[in-house]
């Protein structure tokens, strides 16, 4: 493999408590593999936060004002919900190594839109779908409702019963992505690790290590197992535990540090300091997090809270696959 990552520095300074990723996320969860990924591509050291697999997820929601999903960033009193706004950040504080090592960010950016939405989506019907019975109660209840809606015990009972028709369709992008590697490369683009490497292989994760099939399936795309294998010696970076109740009192401790303003020809007639509520726009039974807008752009969303817990933090959010809803 060409590609050598960021070294390891007997120099390296620790970072400042206000600018050190923090990163809140339970190991078998998917999308925070995407972000694990993205830590090694840039040779991160992080504090990593264990949360809990299913709510009540009460450490977490003090921190965003509500919002239960996986995985989320603070950085000081800045915390980034979802990957996408997670690793555009990251980008930006760290740009080297770049994810974007072509000139190619924008149709990145719209085929994560597919990768985290309808293929992520399609994945998590397969698998969970092929677990049938052995499926643990609990689990089938709070993710069947997020991916199936609220009929989400029928989404179930179908997916089991169209597992080969949801094989079929796993199997497409993965021949196509099989194909995109068989002139030898060690990443997707080339020779260097990008976001789409990343956001590619927490789908493959995730078929691999939960599907029972999975290791049998994937063995077709030799290609594809060579690329999974250059994924995971890119590694991790490195991570330091960190308590829970030390990371709200960071947040309690410090002020945000996000840009305020904003961008002009916003649709929907947002100013700063206006109450509104953000929420995944998506039938999933999530409770929309409350603040006043202290920034928004075509890309993302940040909204400004107050609690006796952690004091003033900001809370951001991308626009896309965002519901953002005037008080």
């Amino acid at each position: 493999m060409l590609w050598v990552g960021p070294q390891n520095n007997k120099d390296f300074q620790v970072p400042a408590p206000s600018s050190e990723v923090i990163f809140h996320a339970y190991p078998q969860s998917p999308v925070a593999e995407k972000v694990r990924v993205v830590f090694g591509i840039k040779g991160l050291t992080w504090r990593n936060v264990e949360i809990p697999r299913l709510p009540p997820k009460p450490m977490l929601t003090t921190l965003t004002g509500g919002y239960r999903r996986t995985p989320v960033m603070q950085i000081g009193a800045d915390i980034y919900c979802d990957s996408q706004c997670i690793i555009r950040e990251l980008e930006r504080r760290f740009p080297s190594p770049t994810l974007m090592p072509t000139d190619d960010q924008g149709l990145m950016w719209c085929l994560s839109r597919w990768t985290d939405g309808a293929l992520f989506d399609q994945t998590v019907r397969h698998v969970l779908g092929s677990a049938g019975d052995k499926l643990d109660k609990d689990f089938a209840a709070d993710r069947g409702r997020l991916y199936l809606g609220e009929d989400w015990a029928e989404g179930l009972r179908k997916a089991n019963a169209d597992l080969p028709h949801l094989v079929a369709q796993v199997r497409a992008p993965l021949s196509w992505l099989n194909a995109q590697l068989s002139d030898g490369r060690d990443f997707l683009l080339g020779q260097a690790p990008a976001a789409i490497d990343a956001q590619f292989y927490h789908v493959v994760w995730f078929l691999r290590g939960r599907w029972a099939d999975g290791p049998s399936f994937l063995s077709e795309f030799t290609h594809l197992v060579r690329w999974e294998e250059n994924i995971q010696a890119v590694g991790h970076g490195t991570q330091i535990a960190l308590d829970p109740q030390d990371a709200i009192a960071l947040a309690r401790d410090l002020e945000p540090v996000s840009e305020t303003g904003v961008a002009p020809n916003e649709p929907q007639g947002l100013e700063v300091g206006m109450p509104v509520t953000v929420m995944p726009d998506v039938n999933g039974g999530e409770q929309p997090v409350a603040g006043t807008v202290r920034f928004a752009n075509a890309e993302s969303i940040a909204i400004e809270r107050n609690s006796d817990e952690v004091g003033t933090v900001c809370v951001h959010f991308p626009r896309s696959g965002y519901r953002v809803d005037v008080v």
